[in-house]
């Protein structure tokens, strides 16, 4: 695959905002996203739905510290089961695929494009509810079972939208809360460059490093390259 120029590379990896907006939305998107969310908005408000963003772009930066706090213990890591894994009792390559379940690998979040956001009912839960995103609360008997069975009903492909992490395929988990803008999305996936990634990588202060690189091929296969 040809390299992108800096321009693309920059926004493929969270590494400018050019391609972003902030006000129009409850957090920062593509400029493009801002209608089309608008949109599916008021559908969902149609029927009772108060569709919030919890978080669209993420810069590069960003999913670095999060990345990083993670490695280190300084933010929990969780396993399928939404269980906090103690990091001081893993191997690295352990550690790594424990995260990577659940964190993207910074300059590989979907997040940097800014057509991605993780959504929530606000008519569901009170003012001060600590928002986890986690399985259980889009699942049966949890507070947005309404909303994540009107958008698995609603035909989200009409307006654009779509899941890319409604099943396991083995690599990330399933994320009921996480949509993707198809027209953009298709763009930048298509976009994608393993060789160019890894070299970000390589001249990057990210915490298991070694791990990453020695499964890189494994984690681009895996976690980065996903059906849309």
């Amino acid at each position: 695959m040809p390299l992108l120029n800096t321009s693309l590379f920059a926004q493929l990896t969270g590494q400018t905002d050019t391609h972003i907006v902030s006000g129009a939305t409850d957090c920062p998107v593509h400029k493009a996203l801002v209608e089309p969310w608008r949109l599916l908005a008021e559908r969902a408000a149609a029927q009772g739905i108060q569709m919030r963003v919890a978080s669209g772009f993420r810069s590069f930066s960003r999913q670095l510290m999060l990345w990083n706090a993670k490695a280190n213990g300084a933010r929990p890591v969780l396993n399928d089961r939404s269980e906090e894994i103690d990091v001081a009792t893993v191997d690295d390559e352990t550690l790594l695929f424990a995260i990577l379940r659940w964190s993207a690998l910074p300059g590989a979040s979907r997040h940097h494009w800014g057509c991605d956001v993780d959504v929530y009912d606000a008519a569901a839960v009170p003012d001060d509810y600590a928002l986890r995103l986690v399985p259980e609360e889009y699942l049966p008997g949890g507070p947005f079972q309404h909303l994540s069975c009107w958008l698995d009903e609603s035909g989200l492909m009409h307006d654009g939208f779509f899941r890319p992490y409604a099943a396991d395929r083995g690599g990330v988990a399933p994320e009921l809360w996480h949509l993707s803008y198809r027209p953009l999305a298709d763009e930048f996936a298509s976009a994608m460059n393993q060789a160019q990634l890894q070299s970000l990588i390589e001249n990057t202060d990210i915490a298991l490093k070694g791990a990453i690189l020695d499964n890189f091929h494994s984690i681009y296969s895996k976690f980065v390259v996903l059906p849309c």
